[in-house]
């Protein structure tokens, strides 16, 4: 699933496209001409299909937009205050959105969107200026209600004066073994939490070589591993990895501490919202997530990323739930065992990936058992059975 990967936009997206729906050609921008004097409202952007679809309007000053109508006479209307906007100004619609237009009243621009189908707001929220962006950009996130719309992987055409291609495909099986990076945390000169006799290092490694020998067993896997000795890894170099493989999963095994040696279980945590807000800022200073076909226009490539980036995030959020399950039959797990946390490991935005805590170090019982090569055997096949489980699913899912 490569929504970002240099050689062209949609060339190695495998999953994303099938999941939300949305390519490049189908993305319509309408821009505003310039008058003699500038409208506040500067262009209206749409992307997305008949699941989801994005409203996004650029704006030369801050706004506190109000929803007018909700999409019950089949249209959605939000007032824009103190906003300027031309005249007749109008446009084709794509995914939810059949067509707009932008109409003034008493000092407000509206911007009344006809729905394609049944569909609600999901949220509204401003954008200010920053990172590279001058604008700010209101944004509209719509969504198909419960039961509306064709289903998904149906070839939909959008609507605009342009015919244009389908926006909703199923993407292509991988051939071959699917990928799985497998990080063993910390390394070198970062020994990681500390037992009584054993450094998180160690325990990290050893269980990345178990997991491996796990998958690599059945034949259905190319296993590729962030270190296989004591070396030191930067956490962006394990992330460059993972997104270099063409990665289908990526696990980081680690060992916790807490501030008891009471404390045992293991815990699952994949990426907050704050980290997804995160990655935004990352792709600002550091192009490595992007290659340069998207950097010519900040907001499209802000509308892939967010549904990148939903997308990955559900898939993780399923796979940790599966891997708790499976794993909670060989060892004590934390009563909130799946966890969100900003974490730098898990920021590749379209690769699915989770950071499992495999017991706390400093707690005697964690700590015999992550020591001991047949129970951490144990729970590392536990490990291979969810991901067994979680490709199964995928799989299903794609064949519907």
């Amino acid at each position: 699933m490569r929504a970002f990967r240099a050689g062209g936009l949609l060339a190695g997206w495998k999953g994303v496209v099938a999941l939300v729906g949305l390519t490049l050609s189908g993305f319509g921008v309408a821009a505003v001409a310039q008058g003699a004097t500038a409208p506040a409202l500067l262009k209206v952007r749409l992307g997305g299909d008949l699941l989801e679809t994005r409203v996004v309007v650029d704006l030369d000053r801050s706004v506190v937009g109000k929803l007018v109508s909700d999409g019950v006479d089949g249209r959605i209307v939000v007032s824009l205050p103190r906003i300027d906007a031309p005249a007749d100004l109008k446009g084709g619609g794509q995914g939810l959105v059949r067509r707009w237009h932008v109409d003034r009243a008493g000092g407000s621009a509206r911007l009344n969107l006809e729905l394609s189908g049944d569909a609600e707001v999901r949220r509204r929220f401003l954008l200010p200026p920053g990172d590279g962006v001058k604008s700010y950009r209101y944004v509209i996130d719509l969504k198909a209600r419960p039961g509306a719309g064709p289903a998904p992987g149906l070839t939909t055409v959008s609507t605009t004066s342009r015919p244009r291609a389908a926006v909703i495909t199923r993407a292509p099986e991988r051939k071959g073994p699917r990928v799985v990076v497998i990080d063993a945390g910390h390394g070198g000169r970062d020994p990681g939490a500390i037992g009584s006799r054993t450094h998180e290092k160690d325990i990290t490694l050893a269980a990345a070589m178990a997991l491996k020998a796990r998958l690599e067993k059945s034949g259905r896997y190319r296993v590729v591993l962030t270190r296989t000795g004591d070396d030191y890894v930067p956490l962006d170099g394990r992330v460059k990895i993972a997104r270099a493989a063409d990665a289908d999963l990526f696990i980081s095994l680690h060992a916790d501490s807490g501030p008891s040696a009471d404390i045992r279980g293991a815990s699952v945590y994949t990426l907050s919202e704050k980290g997804e807000r995160r990655v935004a800022s990352v792709l600002g200073k550091d192009d490595w997530l992007m290659p340069a076909s998207l950097g010519a226009d900040r907001a499209v490539s802000d509308i892939l990323l967010d549904l990148t980036q939903r997308a990955t995030r559900n898939r993780s959020a399923i796979f940790a739930e599966m891997l708790l399950k499976h794993i909670g039959d060989e060892t004590e797990l934390l009563r909130r065992s799946h966890r969100d946390a900003n974490l730098a490991i898990l920021l590749a935005p379209d690769v699915p990936a989770v950071l499992l805590e495999m017991g706390f170090i400093n707690n005697p019982e964690d700590e015999r058992a992550l020591s001991d090569p047949r129970r951490r055997a144990r729970m590392m096949d536990a490990v291979g059975d969810a991901i067994d489980a979680w490709f199964a699913r995928d799989a299903k899912v794609a064949s519907r």
